[in-house]
């Protein structure tokens, strides 16, 4: 069924080039593209053997994950509302393979614009090619970030930083240690056993499924320690 007039408005604010395409190339964007509700745990993407087309997500959050041979799960990076999910559609770029995994966190809409019909706009518009090179430009710089992190920071460094980046505007994480050693690449007790040392220190509060950030001064200067590598 094609997109209705909401949807299509939220496309042309969305994406910076829709109003560079021709009439033609949006009008085959609206007959084919879907809008698609993933409940919470749903994939939206399954690794580089698929290739459903680009997401743009509509609401909800999903993230992107690399998955170890031991099933080991680390999180790249997050996409929420207005974001686009490039991965998914990673066939359409030569030589380049992303054994990448996009999962739903929370229920999430988001419209889907075909590999095929994606293909078609990338070929035939400047505007679309410039815009798919700057947005694997930038996921690649989240993923490098996240190296960084995992190859030279230290862990209390990391978990400070990612309880800042998470926690809502009331200072409050909703999440299992489990969840966040699933998005960190390490074991859940290393988590559990580092929470406890910044509640030791004040500088949260953990209960069930939820951890509240009490002293977020503590957090920050421990956040941004600069580590003294050995020589």
């Amino acid at each position: 069924m094609p997109l209705g007039k909401q949807e299509l408005t939220f496309l042309r604010e969305v994406l910076p080039f829709w109003g560079r395409l021709t009439d033609a190339q949006r009008e085959a964007v609206g007959q084919k593209s879907v809008l698609r509700h993933f409940p919470a745990g749903a994939p939206l993407h399954s690794g580089p053997n698929d290739c459903a087309g680009l997401y743009v997500i509509r609401s909800g959050q999903v993230r992107s994950y690399i998955l170890s041979e031991e099933g080991r799960e680390v999180t790249l990076f997050r996409l929420y509302e207005r974001d686009v999910c490039i991965f998914s559609a990673s066939c359409i770029m030569k030589n380049i393979q992303f054994d990448v995994y996009t999962q739903a966190v929370e229920d999430s809409d988001a419209i889907l614009i075909p590999t095929p019909v994606y293909r078609e706009l990338r070929e035939s518009s400047l505007a679309v090619s410039e815009y798919t090179g700057q947005l694997l430009s930038s996921r690649f710089s989240d993923v490098m970030w996240l190296l960084e992190q995992i190859l030279f920071m230290r862990f209390d460094r990391r978990l400070a930083l990612f309880l800042l980046e998470h926690a809502d505007g009331n200072g409050r994480l909703k999440a299992t240690h489990e969840e966040i050693a699933r998005d960190m690449g390490t074991a859940r007790e290393v988590v559990t056993r580092m929470l406890r040392y910044f509640q030791s220190e004040g500088m949260v509060r953990l209960s069930r499924g939820q951890i509240a950030l009490t002293d977020l001064k503590k957090l920050k200067k421990t956040a941004s320690r600069i580590q003294r590598r050995k020589s």
